[in-house]
């Protein structure tokens, strides 16, 4: 899983300063590190002026490199120096004494005619907001759309967050080196980045065992190796019993959901449904169990059945004391649960009453609107959900274009796959539908939460425009096919 990590600043530093400690020279690191950015370039533009920004630590040093090798390949390249080349130390001094063409003081006008600019102003270190001579430079980029290269992270966002300083280019692509940080796919960094590379420099990942990373990209690698697949010897009992707890209103949303349990391989699947819309339930798909439940009684004597081992709770509940007493007893009945939607919004005015009964297997799936009303946390997405997983002591699901998954230990993984197709009514139960049948098979809370996530997102991928959730499940046979494939290949 070595290759899923996301380093934080301060562990991307520990790795550059172990590799020079090896006997890596910081030089060869800065040298490699502008090749790599050469060669992207070199890829995508013909040969054209550039406007190389270099900023005053190594993130401007590797600008000078990348300066330096494009002039020797006949490019018309001149710097913009944030600073004075007499300030920079180290490995960036010896670099910018090894330009020998234009350095102009950066402004607003040091772009020139370029239409290409690379920016190295700053690294994903950054931690105070961008102004003067820089703000107006990369403001001018954004304003003249240029295209932009930028070396590690667009300045002005942070690699831990993903958040924006003030200001920061919309680069075409970002070239990063070793191993990506959080902030390379938190939004806004994520769209600010462009398409986005991960250069080898030279530096061995012998390094990161030590490190032990607790932030990963979402990815097969984490999580297939503990995919449930059908056995010979088993049956639909083995396979697992998933409840989805059924509204009285919008009925849509547990059909979702429990046709998302059913594709993703959950043995049976039953809607408990109030007494009143059995009908409309029992019409839908003829292999989705309903089982009418007419009170809180009835519903823990449903759950009495040991068999039925997962039990998801909120989509289409409505926000209601009801929906708040299912959670309890299903809770309560010692089953893995799956909460959202409602079930989470109905305890909005004394979370710590939920917080309370959760002491089993139990994931939290809110968007952003239902964590603020259950979760009164500041800060980057990344860290509230680790806070909130620590403080409700389940795994927290915070879903949107850059889904972080945490876990109460700390563990947390940054999703990267979801296009923007799946912004539509629905797409939220068929996930909760898929978590809960990944769980009901046997899969612990936060590796069916990190598979189901990107499962969704493949299956919306493979779908593409036109999207609406009716179509997500029915392409989860073709993603579970070529994942059973990758398996036999390993």
């Amino acid at each position: 899983m070595e290759e899923n990590a996301l380093l934080t600043v301060q562990e991307m530093a520990a790795a550059d300063a172990q590799a020079i400690a090896g006997g890596i020279p910081g030089l060869d690191l800065m040298e490699a590190a502008g090749g790599a950015v050469v060669r992207q370039i070199v890829r995508r533009w013909p040969r054209q002026p550039v406007a190389v920004l270099c900023g005053p630590g190594n993130n401007g040093g590797d600008g000078f490199v990348v300066a330096r090798l494009l002039a020797g390949m006949g490019w018309p390249a001149h710097v913009a120096l944030l600073g004075s080349r007499e300030a920079l130390k180290g490995d960036a001094a010896t670099n910018a004494k090894r330009w020998r063409g234009e350095t102009r003081p950066l402004t607003a006008d040091a772009l020139g005619d370029c239409c290409l600019v690379v920016d190295a102003l700053f690294g994903a270190g950054l931690a105070r907001p961008v102004e003067g001579a820089a703000k107006a430079a990369i403001e001018t980029v954004n304003a003249r759309r240029l295209h932009c290269v930028a070396v590690d992270i667009p300045s002005g966002v942070r690699g831990d967050t993903g958040e924006v300083l003030g200001v920061a280019p919309q680069a075409n692509v970002t070239v990063t080196f070793f191993r990506p940080k959080p902030g390379h796919y938190l939004m806004p960094g994520r769209v600010l980045c462009g398409e986005f590379i991960v250069s080898d420099i030279g530096i061995p990942a012998s390094v990161l065992p030590g490190m032990s990373p607790k932030t990963r990209l979402n990815g097969p690698a984490l999580w297939l190796s503990a995919l449930p697949w059908p056995r010979p010897e088993g049956n639909k009992y083995s396979r697992g019993h998933a409840v989805v707890v059924g509204g009285p209103e919008m009925t849509g949303a547990a059909r979702l959901a429990a046709r998302g349990a059913r594709r993703i391989g959950a043995g049976l699947v039953t809607i408990a449904s109030p007494p009143e819309v059995f009908a409309i339930y029992a019409s839908d798909t003829p292999g989705t169990l309903v089982a009418p439940v007419a009170d809180d009684g009835a519903f823990a004597r449903f759950l009495e059945d040991k068999r039925k081992n997962a039990v998801l709770v909120g989509p289409g509940a409505g926000i209601s004391n009801t929906t708040r007493r299912r959670v309890a007893t299903a809770l309560g009945a010692g089953r893995a649960c799956v909460l959202d939607a409602g079930a989470l919004t109905a305890f909005a005015d004394d979370p710590q009453v939920l917080f309370s009964m959760i002491a089993g297997p139990c994931v939290l799936t809110p968007h952003e609107g239902e964590f603020r009303r259950l979760f009164r946390l500041d800060g980057d997405k990344l860290a509230r959900a680790r806070a909130a997983a620590k403080q409700s002591g389940a795994v927290v699901l915070l879903k949107g274009f850059d889904t972080v998954i945490a876990a109460p230990d700390g563990r947390a993984v940054i999703d990267a796959n979801a296009p923007p197709d799946l912004a539509t009514a629905g797409a939220g139960d068929v996930l909760a539908g898929l978590l809960l049948g990944l769980i009901a098979q046997g899969m612990d809370p936060f590796t069916a939460a990190s598979a189901a996530v990107w499962i969704e997102g493949e299956a919306a991928r493979r779908f593409g425009p036109g999207l609406i959730s009716e179509d997500l499940p029915e392409q989860i046979p073709s993603v579970l096919h070529a994942l059973k494939e990758r398996v036999g290949k390993a």
